[in-house]
């Protein structure tokens, strides 16, 4: 999959803050990425190859749900 593609087959809606999406749309003007969808998708999909190859350690694992907790995203 390059930037530019979405992923195929059934898709599902995210919701994010809507100053990440202001400055995913500044980072991809001029690039290959035709949308802030796209963009997300690609940046997901090689975050998750890392994590299979990598695992997360149980640090990574607790910023990351603290992360997630202060953005609402969590309880």
């Amino acid at each position: 999959m390059t930037g530019a593609e979405a992923p195929e087959g059934r898709s599902r809606s995210i919701r994010i803050p809507e100053d990440v999406a202001r400055d995913i749309e500044e980072r991809i003007q001029n690039s290959s990425f035709g949308s802030v969808d796209a963009f997300v998708a690609f940046v997901l999909a090689r975050l998750l190859e890392q994590s299979h190859d990598a695992g997360f350690s149980e640090e990574d694992e607790k910023a990351l749900k603290e992360r997630l907790r202060s953005l609402g995203y969590i309880d």
